[in-house]
């Protein structure tokens, strides 16, 4: 199936070619790996999280465009998001694509525009890859919180 070109734009290229935090991080609290059978992509993430607030983020895309959009995105929005308010961005990202929902708004708006993928579903599970990543790592992190109990994660050291 050919794509066509109204779902690929010069701002998705802008977005993409200026992807932040391409550098792993040496001693993350989680690293997740998320991808797409269909197509191949790949992106896998280092988080680092004082409290509920992302403090350091990293990562590796192996993606088409759409992929490589929504990781620049979040690249750049991460530092100083909390755990429910990624969630929230994913959840509207999923919504968006598959239910015709509305996109993300403020500092994710640029988000908006990856709409026009709802309508090619072999292209969602790449846009949505980094949200799988950053929420799989973010339950690495609440599930040795819970095991740590009332230590805190700051005081938890990396495996």
């Amino acid at each position: 199936m050919t794509v066509p070109d109204d779902i690929y734009s010069q701002k998705l290229l802008e977005i993409a070619a200026a992807m932040p935090r391409t550098a792993r991080l040496a001693q993350p609290h989680a690293t997740a790996m998320a991808h797409s059978k269909l197509c191949g992509s790949r992106v896998s993430i280092d988080l680092v999280m004082e409290g509920d607030k992302v403090t350091d983020y990293g990562q590796t895309v192996r993606a088409c465009l759409l992929g490589q959009t929504s990781a620049a995105v979040m690249g750049r929005e991460i530092v100083g998001s909390t755990a429910a308010e990624l969630r929230e961005v994913g959840a509207a990202m999923r919504k968006m694509l598959k239910e015709s929902g509305s996109p993300p708004s403020g500092r994710w708006a640029d988000l908006a525009l990856l709409e026009p993928v709802r309508d090619y579903k072999a292209r969602q599970p790449s846009t949505l890859l980094v949200f799988d990543a950053v929420e799989d790592a973010l339950a690495q992190i609440e599930a040795k919180l819970a095991g740590d109990g009332a230590r805190g994660y700051a005081g938890a050291g990396h495996d």
